[in-house]
């Protein structure tokens, strides 16, 4: 079984999720991306979109408006313009 990717989600209000999971898909400026645990580094702006966090087959959704995602050794970290989780 793969290893779990430690994702972190901050807007300038709060952070709004923080925790390890499977993956998390992102709508970059460049397209969409999905990231698993192991992933190769980068960084990229956001574009107006959803944040999907998939843990143990449950799924989190988060409406983003723009912002920056870095994905390093230790994780990604998306720091976001503003963003609530979807109802």
């Amino acid at each position: 079984m793969a290893g779990k990717l430690h994702f972190s989600l901050v807007s300038p209000q709060r952070e709004l999720f923080s925790g390890d999971v499977d993956q998390v898909d992102a709508a970059g400026t460049e397209g969409d991306f999905g990231v698993l645990a192991g992933h190769a580094p980068f960084m990229t702006a956001l574009r107006e979109g959803v944040v999907t966090v998939h843990n143990g087959g449950k799924t989190t959704v988060f409406e983003v408006k723009g912002g920056f995602a870095d994905v390093t050794a230790e994780g990604l970290t998306i720091l976001a313009e503003q963003a609530v989780e979807a109802a």
